[in-house]
């Protein structure tokens, strides 16, 4: 990682809260509880014959009309369940049955917003497409934007024939200024999707970077994405790029490693949130946060974690990561706390 020197003293790492399926990304509500994106359990029902499939060895999926899940959890680390109707699919059993189902969710005021990546006929899901849901005040959800349908009116301008997903594989959501953005890595786009469901596009990051699988998504003046890669990666070979809100993307910092978070705390420190650090690919207990500082100086905040896939900043100061979120079996997910508070460095 170019410039980033590794803390020699690390921050506590511990277990917040357990029993998640596949937990993605994760954010504190405006009631100071934290909210966790799951992907489910994954399924068993097959559309093949039905629709475009993903092509092997990804695909083709299946999936369950239900079981993606969002949980809630509070200051004691106690989980309870907002939601848990929306679709779960699962990747080739050839390619590790990976489960995706909730990716992401995102307040507007009071009111919960989720992103769904495991939906659409080509995950093996009928009910619903990728879209964004809105989940209503008796809990139930209600659907704002079809995603699936825009991305097929809307193709990118690199399609990688061999990793295509139809209905798209959706990560990152961020809600600015009373609408959403959204990040989708197989097509390679950040979408603007307003509550009464608009959908346009801000870019077209493959136009410009190619098929470079965009993931995690923050704000911060700017839109700020960084990438997961392909594998086998390169090491180093991640990279964060501001976009700002007109569409002018640049490079802001490079030399990471499959990235699937990004968070701002209250002095405009970055913190990125690599799946697995100095690896071609991903590699259990290999997962590292790295601190970026407003004048580019890097330091290593925690590592060793396991397959991390979300990471947000909580109103006390500390960072909460997912942790096990793909790969381990339904419950095995975890969020870690990692004390920035009480870190001595």
């Amino acid at each position: 990682m170019s410039g980033a020197a590794h803390a020699s003293n690390l921050a506590s790492v511990s277990v917040f809260a357990a029993g998640l399926n596949n937990p993605r990304n994760l954010r504190f509500g405006p009631d100071g509880d934290l909210y966790v994106a799951e992907g489910g359990a994954g399924g068993t029902h097959s559309t093949n014959g039905q629709c475009s499939q993903v092509v092997p060895p990804i695909g083709p999926y299946t999936g369950s009309n239900s079981g993606g899940r969002i949980s809630k959890i509070d200051r004691h680390g106690d989980v309870t369940t907002v939601v848990d109707t929306l679709p779960s699919s699962q990747t080739s059993i050839g390619s590790g049955s990976l489960v995706s189902g909730v990716a992401d969710i995102a307040f507007i005021g009071n009111t919960l917003y989720a992103l769904l990546a495991g939906a659409g006929c080509s995950h093996g899901v009928t009910s619903l497409p990728n879209a964004i849901m809105r989940v209503n005040a008796d809990h139930s959800t209600t659907l704002i934007a079809n995603l699936s349908a825009f991305q097929k009116a809307h193709p990118t301008a690199v399609i990688e024939k061999d990793d295509f997903e139809p209905d798209g594989t959706w990560y990152s959501m961020v809600a600015v200024r009373g609408a959403l953005y959204a990040v989708e890595p197989n097509h390679g786009e950040i979408d603007r999707i307003s509550t009464g469901g608009a959908i346009s596009r801000v870019i077209d990051i493959s136009a410009s970077q190619g098929h470079v699988v965009p993931t995690a998504l923050a704000y911060h003046g700017n839109f700020y994405v960084a990438n997961l890669n392909v594998f086998p990666q390169p090491i180093g070979s991640s990279k964060v790029w501001k976009v700002t809100p007109s569409g002018q993307i640049k490079v802001d910092t490079a030399g990471f490693d499959m990235v699937l978070g990004l968070a701002f705390d209250n002095f405009d420190q970055m913190y990125v949130l690599e799946m697995s650090a100095g690896q071609p690919v991903p590699t259990p207990g290999t997962g590292r946060v790295t601190r970026v500082h407003p004048n580019g100086a890097e330091e290593v905040v925690a590592d060793g974690l396991m397959f991390p896939t979300g990471i947000t900043c909580g109103p006390d100061g500390n960072l909460y990561v997912s942790s096990a979120g793909f790969g381990m079996p339904a419950g095995a997910g975890k969020v870690l706390k990692i004390d920035l508070a009480n870190w001595k460095h």
